[in-house]
């Protein structure tokens, strides 16, 4: 596994905070709580021309669309590849976060972890990467309405709240963990026959 820097933290904290601005709460007085979503988009596409010394590919989608890349030596089982093959990407995102009680803000670092499909059988791989952050929640304005959160660079950013009932129960001096998680796998197998 591979730490990186955090610079994608901010960006997930921002789009995190606006999503924790809804958290749940039972009456005024209770613990706000977390919410997780999660996204997933498959695409399969049928090879239309392989150029093995290019490594030129040519994909069809279902609408009849054609998009060619070329394949990077990383693509290390392309002489496998075959015309009418089936391509499936899966693309998947999870954002889950959870308000608390007092805190302070902390960068938990990104994880990226990935693999491959092994010499000689049909390309295959994934990668995923996950980021946390904790923001801390340094304001709240229910007129507008927005929540004000620093980030533990020190950063801050305002943002508006598309559901002001929500706030009930969130405070000033809240925390927010955040966990994003985004994941892409690719596969060939043979076209199924008729």
């Amino acid at each position: 596994m591979k730490r990186f820097a955090n610079p994608m933290a901010a960006a997930c904290a921002a789009g995190a905070l606006s999503l924790a601005i809804v958290a749940h709460a039972e009456a005024p007085t209770a613990a706000p709580k977390g919410e997780g979503i999660v996204s997933r988009v498959e695409v399969t596409a049928k090879v239309a021309k392989i150029d093995q010394t290019t490594r030129e590919v040519t994909l069809k989608a279902d609408d009849g669309r054609e998009h060619s890349f070329v394949a990077s030596e990383d693509v290390k089982n392309l002489p496998q590849v075959k015309v009418g093959d089936l391509v499936t990407i899966v693309y998947a995102e999870a954002f889950v976060y959870d308000v608390n009680k007092g805190g302070v803000a902390a960068d938990g670092g990104t994880v990226v972890a990935g693999g491959a499909a092994e010499a000689g059988q049909k390309p295959a791989g994934a990668i995923a990467r996950e980021t946390k952050v904790t923001v801390l929640i340094t304001a709240i304005d229910p007129k507008v309405p927005s929540v004000t959160f620093k980030g533990p660079g020190g950063n801050t950013r305002t943002i508006k709240v598309m559901h002001p009932e929500k706030l009930q129960g969130v405070s000033v001096g809240d925390t927010v963990d955040i966990t994003y998680t985004e994941a892409l796998a690719i596969k060939v197998e043979e076209a199924p026959t008729k």
